[in-house]
């Protein structure tokens, strides 16, 4: 049975990492981008960070460009801008496509696991999130209107309390 820790990807540095080096976090997946109307949920999700991290929860965040040209930067820029706006300090990886036939093998089990509103897979916008259990497997999905912030109480019963 395939869980989130069956997968690989490229870091936000270039650097392939298997998901296996999480196994037994609880992770919070998040399509992210610069340029969007959501991006200030960048500092939402590193208060999420650095209040859960000790506790065993895990952001990690993919920019996607599928979304009105919202990440048009390239890795080293989309790091710089996360780190000097957001101080982001999460782990962050390289661009990919969360739809469509070239769209990351990892965001196509998320998708598979749980499905959109109306029965709908595909994801809709940016900042879209996957709460994932330590067992690997999917426990709830996120609209993009969903703040970070709301995400606590279903993070702290993630992590046991």
């Amino acid at each position: 049975m395939t869980t989130a820790f069956d997968f690989n990807a490229v870091d936000i540095d270039g650097r392939e990492q298997s998901l296996d080096a999480y196994r037994g976090k609880v992770l919070l997946v998040v399509n992210v981008a610069s340029k969007c109307g959501f991006t200030p949920q960048y500092e939402g999700l590193e208060k999420l960070w650095r209040e859960f991290a000790e506790k065993g929860l895990v952001i990690l965040g993919f920019p996607c460009d599928q979304f009105g040209h919202q990440e048009p930067g390239s890795e080293s820029e989309i790091k710089d801008f996360c780190s000097l706006t957001y101080d982001v300090t999460f782990p962050m990886y390289a661009k990919v496509d969360v739809n469509g036939d070239a769209a990351h093998p990892l965001w196509k089990w998320l998708k598979d696991e749980k499905g959109g509103f109306l029965g709908i897979d595909a994801i809709k916008w940016n900042f879209s999130k996957f709460l994932v259990g330590r067992d690997g497997h999917v426990i709830k999905r996120y609209a993009p209107t969903d703040k970070p912030g709301s995400l606590a109480s279903d993070i702290q019963a993630a992590l046991g309390g």
